[in-house]
């Protein structure tokens, strides 16, 4: 499952991209916000998956 791990850290940081982008954009906040705690899960769940903790 170490694949999983590396598409949920993937998937985290192309969100953190997408933060970047509309915060220069200066779009709403509340979907910067959104992105902000989607991008959060993944690279958490990610690295909790990778078990780096144990």
């Amino acid at each position: 499952m170490n694949g999983l791990s590396t598409l949920l850290l993937f998937v985290g940081l192309f969100l953190l991209g997408g933060v970047y982008s509309f915060a220069k954009q200066k779009q709403s906040k509340s979907l910067i916000t959104l992105l902000s705690i989607g991008a959060a899960m993944c690279i958490v769940a990610g690295v909790l998956r990778l078990e780096v903790w144990n």
